[in-house]
This record gives C-alpha cells, sequence and structure tokens, in this order.
C-alpha cells in the first residue's frame, strides 16, 4: 500500500489543508518525504457529521456482521505484511521483533473482541417479566441490556503504534460496541497510521459497513484534538498519554453543553514494595530483574517501574551492587521522538538534582544512532522521599528511584505518600504478607493491577486484565483499556419496558434466538422464556 498522508474522512481522501509535517526518524535524526496534511475545522466537521449520520445505521448490524468487520481488520493489517513492520520500525525506533509481538497483540484484541460478539454476554441482558395479578400493583415487563453511546474520539499513543493506536484498545471496543470510530492520529508515527487506517476502510468496505463508521485525522498540533472533543457529535473519547494532556481533553468534554466522559489514562510511577525477608533471600536476582524491567523498551511504557522501596536489612547491600552492576551492563536504546528524548534527560538530571539523591548508575554500553536513552537509577532516603514530592513524579523513560527507608514503619509512610497508579508490586515472602497487612492493604487501595512476586512491564491481554488504576493514572479507576471489559466504556444501559415480543431487541426477546447467557428472573439461562 502506498502512504498518501491524507485524512480520511469515512471512505474518502482529503487534503484541503495548508500546514503539513513529516514523519520523524529517531535513530537518525532525520524526516522521511511524505508529507500529512493536517485536518482543517471543516473536516474535522465532516467527519463528526459523518460518524453521526452512520451511527443510527452502525449500531442496528447485528453483532455477528461487526465480528466479521473486526476479522476482516486483522486480516488486512496482516495482508500489510512487512511493509507495516519496517514503517514502524523507521517511525519510533523499536525493534522490529518488539513490533512483531505488538502487532500480534492487536491482532489478539480484535479477534477476542469478535469473540466476545459471537458470545453474546457483553449486552449483559436483564429480562424482568410481568406479574399482572401481583398485589397489590401488578409488575410490569421490564428488560435491559447494554447499547452503543455514538462517535467515540480516539487519541493515538506514541509508545504503541499498534496496540495503543488506530486499530488498537480503544478502537477496537468502541467499533464492537457498535459506535463509528474518529481517530487522531499520532504525529509520531503518521505512515503507520496511514497505513493502519487503510486496512480498517478496507475492512469496512469488504464487510458492508456504512460509510463514516470510521474517519482518520491528521495534526501535529492540538486544534484537531480540541475540536474533535468539543464536537456536539461525540460521545466519549479514549486517550493514552501525559497527566497534562489527558486533563485538558477532560476538562474540555466537562465544560461542553453535554459533558461527555474522557477514559484516559495518564501515567504512573508502578511502585516496587520489597519487603526485608524476600530481600534477604532474593537480593541478587532481584537486582536482574528490576534491572530488565527498568530498561525494557527505553522505559517507554506506561507501566514502567519508577519507584522501588526497600529498608535497611539483611541483603540490601548485595541487592544494590547487583542492580547497579546490572545498569552499568545495560545497552542504551532509541526513544520515540526527539522530544521524549530531551524530555526524558530533563526529567531524569532534575531529579539527580534533588536533596539526599544520589546517582546509583547510568548504562555504559551505547548503541549506534541518534536519540539513545541510558537507563539510569539513584537511591534517596525514605525521609527525604516523603517530604519532596517532586520526587514521587513520573520520568518517562529508562529511570528508577530506590528509596531506602530506615524501616518497614516509615516504608509504609512513604507509600502512604503515593498518588493512584496502574500497577503496584509486593515483593514478599508468603508469611510477610500477612506479617505487612497494613502496606498490604495500601498498595491495594491505589493500585488498579495488584502485583505479588513480578514486576509491572508486560500486560496481558486477557479478560481478567484490568488495566487502569486510581486516578491520576486514569480519569475513571471503574475501567480497564485492556481486555473484553473495556467495552463497558462505550456502551450504556437501556430498559425497555412493556414492549411486544416482535418489537424487541433479539438479545432481549423470550425465543432467544442469539442463544446467549440472559439474566431472567433471577436466575442466569439460556432457555427461551415459556
Amino acid at each position: 500500500m502506498e502512504i498518501n498522508g491524507k485524512n480520511f474522512i469515512g471512505y474518502n481522501l482529503s487534503s484541503q489543508g495548508d500546514h503539513a509535517f513529516q514523519s520523524y526518524v529517531p535513530v537518525k535524526d532525520s524526516y522521511l518525504p511524505e508529507n500529512f496534511i493536517c485536518a482543517t475545522a471543516d473536516e474535522v466537521n465532516a467527519a463528526m457529521e459523518l460518524a453521526a449520520k452512520a451511527f443510527p445505521a452502525y449500531a442496528r448490524i447485528p453483532a455477528m456482521q461487526r465480528a466479521d468487520f473486526l476479522i476482516a481488520i486483522t486480516e488486512e493489517i496482516l495482508a500489510l505484511g512487512d511493509a507495516l513492520l519496517e514503517r514502524a520500525n523507521l517511525e519510533t525506533g523499536l525493534p522490529i521483533t518488539r513490533l512483531q509481538g505488538e502487532r500480534a497483540r492487536t491482532i489478539n484484541q480484535l479477534t477476542q473482541f469478535a469473540e466476545l460478539l459471537r458470545e453474546g454476554s457483553w449486552v449483559d441482558a436483564s429480562i424482568d417479566t410481568a406479574l399482572p395479578d401481583r398485589t397489590p400493583l401488578p409488575k410490569p415487563d421490564i428488560r435491559k441490556m447494554l447499547v452503543p453511546i455514538g462517535p467515540v474520539i480516539v487519541f493515538g499513543s506514541s509508545n504503541f503504534p499498534f496496540a495503543y493506536s488506530v486499530a488498537g484498545v480503544d478502537t477496537g471496543p468502541a467499533l464492537a460496541a457498535g459506535n463509528p470510530v474518529i481517530v487522531k492520529a499520532h504525529a509520531a508515527h503518521p505512515g503507520v497510521s496511514d497505513l493502519t487506517a487503510q486496512a480498517i476502510v478496507k475492512a469496512a468496505q469488504r464487510t458492508g459497513m456504512p460509510e463514516g463508521v470510521f474517519s482518520m485525522l491528521y495534526d501535529d498540533r492540538f486544534e484537531v484534538g480540541a475540536a474533535l472533543v468539543k464536537h456536539p457529535a461525540s460521545k466519549a473519547v479514549g486517550f493514552t498519554g501525559s497527566m497534562k494532556g489527558g486533563m485538558a481533553l477532560y476538562k474540555m468534554a466537562q465544560e461542553r453543553d453535554e459533558p461527555i466522559a474522557v477514559f484516559a489514562e495518564m501515567g504512573s510511577v508502578n511502585p516496587i514494595v520489597v519487603l526485608p525477608e524476600y530481600l534477604e533471600h532474593n537480593a541478587l536476582e532481584l537486582g536482574k530483574t528490576l534491572a530488565g524491567s527498568v530498561s525494557l523498551g527505553a522505559g517507554q511504557f506506561c507501566t514502567n517501574p519508577g519507584l522501588v522501596f526497600v529498608t535497611k536489612t539483611q541483603g540490601l547491600i548485595a541487592f544494590t551492587d547487583s542492580y547497579k552492576n546490572e545498569i552499568l551492563k545495560t545497552t542504551s536504546a532509541t526513544m520515540l521522538t526527539a522530544g521524549i528524548y530531551k524530555n526524558y534527560y530533563k526529567l531524569r538530571d532534575h531529579a539527580f538534582e534533588q536533596e539526599d539523591v544520589n546517582k546509583l548508575a547510568v548504562s555504559e554500553q551505547m548503541s549506534e544512532g541518534e536519540n539513545q536513552a541510558q537507563a539510569s537509577i539513584a537511591t534517596v532516603s525514605g525521609k527525604s522521599f516523603i517530604a519532596n514530592p517532586k520526587l514521587h513524579e513520573e520520568v518517562f523513560g529508562p529511570f528508577s528511584l530506590l528509596v531506602i527507608c530506615e524501616n518497614t514503619d516509615e516504608l509504609l509512610d512513604a507509600v502512604s505518600h503515593l498518588t493512584g497508579q496502574l500497577t503496584c508490586s509486593l515483593m514478599a515472602q508468603e508469611s510477610e504478607v500477612n506479617a505487612y497487612p497494613e502496606i498490604v492493604a495500601r498498595l491495594a487501595q491505589i493500585s488498579g493491577r495488584f502485583i505479588l512476586n513480578g514486576v509491572p512491564t508486560g500486560v496481558e491481554v486477557c479478560p481478567s486484565m484490568h488495566h487502569g488504576g486510581p486516578f491520576p493514572a486514569t480519569a475513571d479507576a471503574k475501567f480497564t483499556s485492556v481486555g473484553r471489559h473495556s467495552i463497558l466504556r462505550f456502551l450504556r444501559p437501556q430498559s425497555y419496558q412493556g414492549w411486544p415480543e416482535a418489537l424487541l431487541p433479539d438479545e432481549l426477546k423470550n425465543a432467544n434466538p442469539l442463544g446467549i447467557y440472559r439474566l431472567v428472573n433471577n436466575e442466569f439461562t439460556k432457555d427461551a422464556i415459556k
């Protein structure tokens, strides 16, 4: 497929704008030749109006056909072959092996939603049949299911060009739920976005989806994103990025005449707490494990472990020596953009400059190319960490701060100063879990995913995964952006009272033509209602 650099509005390509940008190649600090045309206000309005028009028709399309659409998207993405991977490698600096895994994850996500649509339980159908003879008042027939909400705005993320981008964790469930999607492509990988958008449009046409079910617009500034969120046809927003960006969108959404939900993932330091007995028995191996997690993917994961808490106990010296030596052996890696690269070193150096912070190690092995991030770790006392909120903030990149507490009481005080996180990890012997209930309870309270004896990097795509967390990790801790339950962000409950069988949605009919599980008069069943 050829990269055209024009905005996708429905099934058509548009290029009205006069402002353009080019793909940046971070490892070479250079640009690719194609121009990507930023969308105009008229194009934003055209995409939104087309989505609003498509919504009633798309929402009525049977779930089985929407499942076929999702599978067609996976087929078209795979049909792009190595060209997609090679373009992603150029635009992100991420290695091909990592990109192969991320593409497979994206295909898996879409496939799981297709399976969910075919299985049917996602509508959460509930039926209470009438009791006309009930006294003192008759009971009406009431039935409820989840229904789509309308056009969803998706902001692509810089650090996952497939899984959190054009066909990723927001687009997949939004389309599965029956909502049109308008993507604001991330300027860090516009070529990948272009190829993926072409695949989605081709899949939509193949499966007979209405024009306007998907559009994608370019912008390397903020105007298009703001216009999409403020447009009256928008009904929800999916975003992964910075705290500043997420809160700006949230504020816009709440100031509308009709406020809408913003499902924003906004960063996390993903603290790891190491209890004394575990440290004593696992010092050397723990140093290797943490160094690998901190440096993975140049630290450009939302689950990168930015804080590690330990106490002054036996095994501490062996652990810090191991951690230091493993970081020193780590090889630098290319960061996604020049801006991310510069910001990493700015924030890392700012952390180094804080009172009582001591540099422990900076990786010494340098890869070839520009925008190379060196893995870096530092230490600070528990007392100084508690007193300095600047040390609680995320440094996006391969940096982690080791907080050395006097004892477990100070450790509890330190973690009590943390806010909401995507993940918290506890390294502990089984007996220690019961011995320190307050530490365990605090970590559980502030985390969306609570990990025992494991690192947070690596997010399994499965029904039990919760990728979200208390504010400010996400805008709403009740929802996940990964796994089948992420579809709930883009659905709402709808009750039907007194409707005859022939006029009800298939999911709520007595005959149960779809064969799905329903809650019928307080009992789960696939049986037809007698």
